[in-house]
């Protein structure tokens, strides 16, 4: 065994696609210390900038003191705390549903909710480009997994018709994080509603930056039926909220049931509650801070217009995840590392992460960017795109 591991590592790094971490020295920040040198960052999803806010230090100083360092115990057995409870509930009420759950992860939300909701008798309808969380989750549910083209709301809608299934469940991202393209929400709603679905979105990147005080979305203006009750919404807390965790918003009755059969819910150790503590400050400055996504599209457009010329395109977004595709991966690997050589931080997103033949420079922006920087990075690609 451990001489195929030997040979599958040496494949890897044959075809560029071996993964190395970065051991950071700093707190998040668009500027970051990596080898005791400072790197302009442009590799975060830490969009509103709210990772290393004072306030939010100050929360979890505050947090360690009331409620220590540990849950010590499962959310059913002793680990719940009034920090979780009250934070699931100003996360109901700031998104407009009934109920509201805590998860430790993103992938752990997903894969709770797929898992409680659907079984063998079911039928799982995803897109084709959905994050691992929502296709590991349909996989493990043992239901039946039908996929459909990316965004291609017309074959869902066909495979919808066709399926007998006794529950069926529509999973998809809302940005899809290696693209930054919107799934067409106020369609998809009622897609599902015609066709007796429940829908889960998977919100990670648009909860804190899109729709009317950041609330996701379902709040942005091309959406009206937001409270539609076969919606689950499902949001990280770790990227625009800056801090750690997930939750699941729903009716009472959803919400009820992945308490009692949750598995990634019920078999864990709860959160530390200091960290519930300081998402209640961050919650505060997504719904009070506007200038946040102000400044966040602001460098979005300047971006966009800056590298209109730029000989690799840029694929449609109007989020703040902006990549550059450059196809061949050795490529893609090139450009990543001169731009590191000058200081500044863009991943390459390589295979298996996206197709074969579509590596990219993916470009995440944050409000805490200036527009010198946003400057820099433009002139830094023009320049190695011309050198090539």
């Amino acid at each position: 065994m451990l001489p195929d591991l030997s040979e599958f590592l040496r494949i890897r790094e044959q075809q560029g696609l071996k993964r190395r971490r970065t051991v950071l020295e700093s707190p998040q920040s668009v500027r970051i210390i990596i080898d005791k040198c400072e790197y302009l960052s442009f590799c975060s999803n830490d969009y509103l900038g709210l990772a290393n806010h004072p306030e939010l230090i100050q929360a979890a100083c505050l947090g360690a003191q009331q409620y220590g360092v540990g849950a010590g115990a499962s959310h059913l057995i002793s680990g719940h705390s009034e920090a979780h409870h009250l934070l699931e509930d100003k996360l109901a009420q700031f998104i407009g549903f009934s109920s509201a759950l805590l998860f430790s992860t993103g992938y752990m939300a997903n894969m709770g909710v797929i898992t409680a909701l659907v079984g063998r008798n079911g039928a799982i309808f995803a897109d084709k480009l959905n994050h691992a969380s929502l296709n590991d989750a349909a996989i493990l549910s043992r239901a039946r997994l039908i996929r459909y083209p990316h965004l291609d709301m017309t074959v869902l809608e066909q495979r919808l018709a066709k399926s007998g299934a006794k529950r069926k469940l529509v999973v998809t991202d809302a940005v899809f994080s290696m693209d930054g393209d919107c799934v067409p929400v106020e369609q998809l709603i009622s897609i599902c509603e015609q066709y007796d679905a429940m829908l889960l979105l998977d919100d990670a990147h648009g909860f804190g930056v899109l729709g009317d005080k950041g609330r996701g979305i379902l709040f942005s203006s091309a959406v009206k039926n937001t409270h539609a009750p076969h919606v689950i919404y499902m949001a990280t807390l770790g990227k625009a909220a800056g801090v750690f965790g997930a939750f699941v918003a729903a009716e009472n009755d959803v919400i009820e049931t992945l308490i009692q059969t949750a598995k990634s819910y019920v078999y864990t150790t709860a959160c530390p509650p200091l960290l519930a503590h300081i998402l209640l400050k961050s919650l505060e400055r997504i719904a009070n801070d506007e200038w946040r996504r102000e400044r966040l599209n602001q460098h979005i457009r300047l971006l966009k217009e800056r590298l209109r010329t730029l000989k690799w395109p840029l694929l449609p977004s109007d989020t703040p995840i902006q990549p550059i595709l450059i196809g061949d991966t050795q490529e893609v690997m090139h450009v990543s590392r001169a731009l590191k050589k000058k200081g500044l931080l863009v991943p390459a997103i390589r295979p298996p992460t996206v197709p074969q033949g579509t590596a990219r420079l993916r470009i995440s922006l944050s409000a805490a960017h200036q527009e010198a920087d946003i400057l820099r990075l433009v002139d830094e690609l023009h320049q190695i795109s011309n050198d090539q």
